[in-house]
């Protein structure tokens, strides 16, 4: 089965790139004795309070580091807009919406232990090591900032052919 890219399944949806991994793929791309300044400059552009300021910051470190170090501007300048597409969104939202960090570091326990696992006998052991992981680490996820303003509402319906997660049985203590 193929899984289809969000691009095709929401054609009409903007993506917004991850400003943390945008930071790291430009930094790569500069001597450490630069990276002090240019991350706070990068900062400056992740956190500008408009798209304008962000616009004006990334020039301003396009004009400190593009004589010497073309590259790192380059990689800023790559996929401007998708990574600008927060700014059409509502500002209370804009804290969780630059970054990609808050929905893969959950996945980072699940991939320690399953690698670490290497092959699991069965796929239900798999699937309750899984389940489990994500509970505990769901009890350290944050609150959304004004969920009220958010367009749409996710709610929890029961899908047809679908089991129900894992739950822990009272007897396994």
């Amino acid at each position: 089965m193929r899984v289809r890219p969000a691009w095709e399944v929401w054609p009409a949806v903007a993506e917004q790139r991850c400003w943390n991994h945008k930071m790291a793929n430009v930094l790569d791309r500069l001597p450490k004795r630069e990276q002090t300044v240019a991350r706070e400059m990068l900062r400056a552009v992740a956190y500008a309070p408009s798209r304008a300021a962000a616009e004006r910051a990334r020039d301003a470190f396009a004009n400190r580091y593009g004589d010497g170090h073309s590259k790192a501007v380059a990689v800023l300048g790559d996929d401007w807009e998708r990574t600008m597409a927060f700014y059409a969104l509502p500002e209370k939202h804009w804290r969780h919406l630059r970054t990609t960090n808050v929905v893969e570091s959950p996945f980072a326990s699940v991939r320690l232990r399953t690698t670490a696992a290497k092959r699991f006998k069965r796929v239900d052991n798999a699937t309750a090591l899984i389940w489990r992981l994500l509970m505990v680490a769901e009890k350290r996820f944050g609150k959304l900032n004004a969920p009220g303003v958010a367009a749409g509402r996710v709610r929890r319906k029961k899908v047809p052919g679908r089991k129900a997660p894992y739950r822990r049985s009272p007897r396994s203590g």
